[in-house]
């Protein structure tokens, strides 16, 4: 089974329309999205409708932290970069889009792979895993039998694998290069961002596994991220959100 495992597509309809149909293209046959469908970009409802749709064909959904301050309704610190977009996106949400967010799940399991948004040690906290030490908290955090972790959040492709002593490891991969993950080894994915990369390259991000043949790939996807920008302005947004979508900051 081909896996498509899409996060952080943060209100950016062009590019997760773009990561579908380059994942069907390569005969993905599961989709699981990871998370913060809303937030910093200007199609917040449009992106939530695609999803609640890809759900309806068989999709995995989960939660993100960016979905769950669009629907709690708690204050948000002005100094978190995120706070530019919360009250705007809760206005552009109907109850129904934020009943939808409300009740996705954290986390899911599917044979011995473990899907959530952030991290699985503490979960619902929104850690990030950014180096070897919180990869293996992560992995620590789970029952032995998961071996292969997949998570957004942190808007890079980064692959962990557990060595000799137990610790994780950092593999920094190529875009596109098959990698074979043998069940043998643990290993911590972090898929990158649909719709908001922050690696100076624009394109949007993906990871594609085979659960048969246990290979990933990290995948780039054109898309006119110049309209998005001009969208952002339009929607009245601050220009530094069309600055950052055009510079992958």
């Amino acid at each position: 089974m081909k896996i498509a495992l899409m996060s952080d597509i943060h209100a950016n309809i062009d590019a997760l329309n773009a990561c579908i149909d380059h994942a069907y293209d390569l005969g993905v046959t599961q989709f699981a999205f990871l998370g913060d469908y809303v937030g910093y970009g200007p199609h917040p409802a449009a992106v939530i409708e695609r999803i609640q749709a890809m759900q309806a064909q068989g999709a995995i959904v989960l939660q993100g932290n960016h979905d769950e301050a669009a629907f709690n309704n708690a204050p948000v610190d002005p100094n978190y970069w995120g706070a530019i977009t919360v009250e705007w996106t809760r206005a552009q949400l109907s109850r129904a889009h934020k009943d939808y967010l409300a009740q996705l799940p954290l986390e899911h399991t599917l044979d011995s792979i473990y899907m959530t948004h952030a991290s699985a040690h503490g979960l619902g906290k929104w850690n990030y895993i950014e180096d070897p030490r919180s990869a293996t908290a992560c992995m620590n955090a789970l029952p032995a039998e998961i071996n292969h972790v997949f998570v957004g959040h942190v808007h890079h492709q980064h692959l962990y694998y557990g060595g000799r002593t137990g610790d994780l490891m950092q593999f920094k991969p190529q875009k596109g290069m098959p990698i074979p993950t043998p069940k043998h080894r643990k290993w911590v994915t972090t898929v990158g961002s649909v719709g908001q990369p922050r690696d100076q390259d624009p394109r949007a991000m993906y990871a594609l596994f085979d659960s048969a043949s246990r290979i990933l790939r990290f995948e780039r996807v054109e898309y006119n991220h110049h309209q998005v920008a001009q969208d952002i302005l339009d929607a009245g947004l601050p220009k530094e959100l069309a600055q950052r979508l055009e510079e992958a900051r």
